[in-house]
């Protein structure tokens, strides 16, 4: 399969893009998350290429190829939700599923109901959410399933403490990656320029506490408006809970969900396999 990539411009700075070209099927782009996250775990996927589609990912401005430091007024929805817009212009993209992991599913559940567009085909939904409050109300309720010493660090917020990482660590190992060894996937633990500022202004100091520009991002009470259909993918023990993910299959009239046991945040690396079948049928399904 053939690799492009390279560069858009974008607010004067510049947006690295990769595409898996694949054939002329509907294209699928990937929204990672974060935000400051990379696209480098996408490249797991690939191998849905192989269904005869462009498979486009990208470093959403301000981490990894495309980081910018010094800019915290970029850090925020209308400045992610407008690089993607300019992205399908830039690519000429006429339809799309949108894939969107974590922080990018919000992005894409933002898009599918703000721009209402054309393009978009379908939504995969990727262990992400609808409610910033709901998910800080689940991770203080997993926190009290952690030991007492790891809960009492967490809920002191002393982040610099050694006794806060340690637990925050055990945490995200629990319910989102980790630790890696020699199977893991080269593109899930490449080096990368994660970006640590975006993750902070745009969300917070941790999964738990949602204090940045989408502290107040909200669209429960408005999934009803998606008009396209949406496949939800999470595991069972993500940081995405199934109370989450039901909030959104409650709310999005044309969806189907994918549970997936034995998977954390990362289930496209946890059971890769079930994960692309799945994705691989959902594609062939609406199409």
């Amino acid at each position: 399969m053939k690799i492009i990539d390279g560069y858009m411009p974008f607010k004067g700075f510049k947006t690295y893009y990769r595409i898996v070209d694949g054939g002329d099927k509907t294209p699928l782009i990937c929204l990672h998350g974060g935000p400051g996250s990379t696209h480098n775990y996408f490249e797991v996927l690939d191998c849905i290429a192989k269904t005869g589609r462009k498979v486009i990912m990208y470093d959403q401005i301000g981490c990894g190829k495309s980081y910018v430091e010094g800019h915290d007024e970029l850090w925020n929805q209308e400045t992610w939700m407008e690089e993607l817009v300019a992205l399908m212009e830039y690519l000429n993209i006429e339809s799309c599923h949108l894939l969107g992991q974590s922080w990018g599913g919000m992005l894409a559940i933002a898009y599918a109901i703000e721009k209402k567009n054309a393009k978009l085909k379908s939504l995969i939904l990727s262990s992400t959410l609808s409610s910033a409050s709901l998910w800080a109300k689940e991770r203080h309720r997993m926190i009290g399933f952690m030991s007492d010493d790891e809960r009492q660090a967490i809920l002191s917020e002393d982040y610099d403490s050694i006794a806060y990482q340690a637990a925050n660590e055990h945490y995200m190992q629990l319910h989102c990656a980790g630790p890696f060894d020699k199977d893991t996937p080269e593109c899930v633990t490449r080096e990368k320029k994660a970006g640590q500022r975006s993750y902070l202004i745009g969300w917070g100091p941790n999964e738990y506490t949602p204090l940045g520009t989408l502290k107040d991002f909200e669209y429960t009470d408005r999934l009803h408006e998606i008009d396209v259909p949406a496949l939800i993918i999470s595991g069972t023990n993500d940081l995405c809970t199934p109370l989450v993910a039901k909030t959104m299959y409650d709310g999005i009239k044309n969806s189907k969900w994918h549970l997936m046991p034995a998977c954390r945040h990362m289930c496209f690396v946890d059971d890769h396999d079930t994960y692309c079948q799945n994705l691989k049928d959902w594609l062939a399904s609406v199409e």
